[in-house]
């Protein structure tokens, strides 16, 4: 499901004026495209895995490739690494599309331990990020 602008349901509705809100619902998030700093669509986000001991959201999962859902890969994304741009009313992710093709991904039947620390320090590691544990206030 993607959230049309101006929709009440979307992040960029009337409400915000453009700038970048501090509170947004799982509903406005999940179905808005990624797009690299060049401007190339990597993606939609399919999903946002959160940390319930914390309440902080760890990864953003993206769809990528794939023909109406058939072969598309998946690809945990560390949230830090994504970025709210407001004025093209998108997320925006500083990868282009050969390094999100050959970044760690996975199938919709057979999605990794998110929580399994090594496997999100090498996620973390590939985009750049420190783990969002390190980062928290």
């Amino acid at each position: 499901m993607h959230n049309d602008i101006g929709t009440p349901g979307s992040i960029f509705n009337a409400r915000t004026n453009g700038v970048h809100p501090r509170l947004l619902s799982v509903d406005t998030l999940v179905g808005n495209q990624v797009y690299n700093l060049q401007g190339d669509d990597l993606g939609g986000i399919k999903d946002l895995m959160l940390d319930v001991h914390t309440g902080q959201v760890a990864y953003a999962v993206l769809t990528f490739g794939g023909f109406f859902g058939m072969r598309e890969k998946l690809f945990a994304v560390p949230w830090n690494a994504l970025t709210l741009d407001a004025t093209e009313k998108r997320f925006t992710l500083n990868a282009d599309k050969t390094n999100l093709k050959n970044a760690p991904g996975f199938d919709k039947t057979a999605w990794p331990d998110m929580a399994d620390r090594t496997w999100g320090q090498q996620i973390h590691s590939y985009y750049g990020t420190k783990h969002y544990s390190e980062t928290l206030c």
